[in-house]
């Protein structure tokens, strides 16, 4: 204890002539005082929010505090600027899987995913022109359909839906993204997606046909066509990286193949019944078999026994095949990957940022105002209000700005010390302090 009646620690670099009384002999603060988070707080903006070991480095220089680098971390999480600067989405448990992956029994490409990538290029006479591919994914039975596009315009998608829905059939529901992610951010896009969407949901949507929307910017919601986006690149990978240019005959037929192929991969890792059977594929719900090769049958005769018979036997065969599908591939999709740790919801009223693809300092700052539960309550999609407009994004691009108290402040939160609270320094009560020496003549 010096003359000042202040506990300093005995250091052990006393001989050095540079160093200074402080640093030699720092003085001794307890890490959870409100004096000492008061201390730690002001070092933290004097020093403009400055990483961690600045703050150590300059509070070292005249106190000693047991586990300071917690101390700092507790004052920078206090922090309002910090945690605006900081602020990231807060991604909820995965999602259980909706309906129209889970059911059996159902026609082929009854629940589609629609996406387009690209483009390509093709040669066409002496000039080069770009081509787009619409990729129809069946959500139950994992099939894929390519459609060549000519444009990003809204009739050139209607035509080739049309083109799909004639060798298909109709579907029951079309998914498919909303926003600058529908064609890979593509710049035409941005132009044409309004109209786009007006236009599909009016000629598609009816008593049989139904158009859902993701919220923009949100792929994961569309994880089931984006992945087989990029398997069909790596198929077509020869074509899109070579030095001449195909045509559209010689793409229109590689992009067959390439769904030919697509469509013969094995859902699950071995058959179930025995390893001599074949995996389940997609070709099986679409051509009976993995590659659409018919075992020969014996004549079909005229009688209606006859006709009935066969009749309940593909039907009986169509049966097996949906019952692997339940015991072979329903297994293999059922387990969560990732997103497991339970976070907060969002609500209406809170305020957060619209994390995009610009610079951090261009997000966006606004405030929920509506929430859209998923099936398991957990809030998925929110309309944000800011200073451009409404916005319905995904929750794991709104990063929540934690700025207001919610109930009762924590135990290290900046209040003033209570009354009953008396001042400890060193580790010692005032009350119990050693009496101040006097100075010597």
């Amino acid at each position: 204890m010096d003359l000042d009646g202040v506990i300093r620690m005995r250091g052990r670099i006393g001989a050095s002539w540079y160093a200074t009384h402080d640093a030699k002999n720092p003085i001794i603060l307890p890490k959870s005082h409100q004096i000492t988070l008061l201390l730690v707080d002001s070092y933290h903006r004097r020093y403009h929010h400055a990483n961690q070991e600045t703050v150590v480095n300059e509070l070292r220089q005249r106190f000693e505090i047991s586990n300071l680098r917690t101390v700092i971390k507790q004052t920078a999480r206090r922090c309002i600027k910090c945690r605006i600067a900081h602020a990231v989405p807060r991604t909820p448990p995965m999602a259980p899987l909706p309906e129209q992956r889970v059911t059996p029994f159902v026609k082929p490409f009854t629940f589609v995913g629609l996406d387009y990538f690209g483009p390509l290029t093709v040669k066409v006479g002496r000039s080069e022109v770009k081509r787009w591919v619409a990729l129809f994914t069946c959500l139950t039975v994992r099939a894929v359909h390519l459609e060549v596009v000519h444009s990003l315009s809204s009739e050139s998608c209607i035509l080739a839906i049309r083109r799909f829905i004639a060798r298909r059939g109709a579907p029951s529901e079309f998914f498919s993204d909303n926003g600058t992610n529908f064609v890979g951010a593509n710049s035409q896009l941005q132009q044409e997606i309004v109209a786009r969407n007006t236009e599909l949901a009016i000629t598609f949507t009816n008593t049989n046909t139904r158009w859902n929307f993701n919220p923009p910017g949100a792929p994961h919601m569309g994880g089931a066509w984006e992945r087989l986006v990029r398997s069909v690149k790596n198929a077509i990978g020869t074509i899109i990286d070579a030095p001449r240019r195909p045509t559209d005959e010689v793409l229109e037929t590689v992009l067959l193949d390439a769904e030919a192929m697509i469509n013969s991969r094995p859902l699950t890792y071995i058959p179930l019944e025995t390893a001599d059977e074949e995996s389940l594929t997609p070709n099986h719900f679409l051509l009976g078999s993995s590659s659409g090769a018919k075992q020969p049958r014996s004549e079909i005769k005229s009688d209606r026994v006859s006709l009935r018979g066969y009749w309940n036997l593909s039907q009986h065969l169509t049966d097996l095949i949906w019952k692997r599908w339940i015991k072979e591939y329903l297994p293999v999709i059922t387990r969560r990957c990732r997103w497991f740790e339970e976070v907060r919801d969002v609500q209406e009223g809170d305020l957060v940022l619209i994390v995009g693809a610009e610079a951090r300092n261009h997000y966006v700052r606004g405030r929920i105002e509506k929430v859209f539960p998923g099936r398991d309550g957990r809030i998925r999609q929110a309309l944000v209000r800011t200073a451009n407009g409404i916005y319905k994004r995904p929750v794991v691009k709104l990063a929540l700005l934690d700025v207001a108290s919610h109930g009762k402040p924590g135990p290290t939160s900046l209040e003033p010390p209570s009354a009953h609270q008396p001042l400890r320094v060193g580790g010692c009560c005032d009350a119990h302090q050693a009496p101040r020496p006097t100075r010597s003549p």
